[in-house]
């Protein structure tokens, strides 16, 4: 069953889509040249940004017929940057659960996220003096412990090293796949595409393509 398509979609008249069908309770993962569209068909698919023409549907029905906010928490984006706030791991749980008026996880269910994650700090560690990789597998623990329906990473390896990265994508698949959760992946290396994907999307050509 497809969970997203996109029939004629294009966005700011510069990126042209192929149409696209992405199934359900699958990795999906996405690949092509630099500028051809990868990190913006994520914003696309959770409603961060809107395509200037055709559509996309979610669940069979117009993606605009979704609440904005409630789209975005269900279509979950874990971008390439690391959104956290000075303050520690604890400060930063307890901070993205009170966007949505949840109770902040207790230390072991952190632990759990972040194990995923292979984040193998102190939940009192401070978050500012990490580096990017350090700071993107806790954004990334974060996200994952919100249990969205779909979870969208951009390049969610890029600051890793191959091992760290084989490991963390490991864990995260087997957690997804186990709690149903679809996950659509952007990522340039082909190693990864290869060993990780059930599913895979080429978009081709460079900032248009028809």
């Amino acid at each position: 069953m497809s969970l997203f398509s996109l029939r004629g979609v294009c966005f700011k008249d510069i990126i042209y889509y192929p149409d696209i069908e992405i199934p359900e309770n699958l990795a999906t993962f996405i690949c092509g040249e630099s500028g051809c569209g990868k990190s913006t068909l994520l914003k696309l698919l959770s409603g961060v940004a809107s395509p200037s023409a055709g559509e996309i549907t979610y669940n069979t029905s117009s993606i605009l017929k979704y609440d904005p906010v409630m789209l975005r928490r269900e279509v979950l984006l874990c971008g390439q940057s690391a959104y956290l706030f000075d303050g520690s791991i604890t400060d930063n749980f307890a901070q993205y659960y009170s966007y949505r008026d949840l109770q902040a996880p207790t230390t072991t269910e952190m632990r759990k996220f972040l194990n995923i994650c292979s984040a193998d700090f102190l939940h009192t560690a401070e978050c500012n003096t990490m580096s990017g990789g350090e700071r993107q597998r806790i954004f990334t623990a974060i996200c994952l412990s919100l249990q969205p329906k779909v979870l969208l990473m951009d390049e969610p390896t890029s600051a890793l090293d191959d091992s760290t990265a084989n490991s963390v994508l490991t864990n995260i698949k087997s957690f997804c796949r186990h709690q149903n959760i679809t996950l659509i992946v952007v990522s340039h290396s082909k190693a990864i595409v290869e060993a990780f994907a059930d599913n895979t999307i080429t978009l081709e050509g460079g900032s248009r393509h028809e």
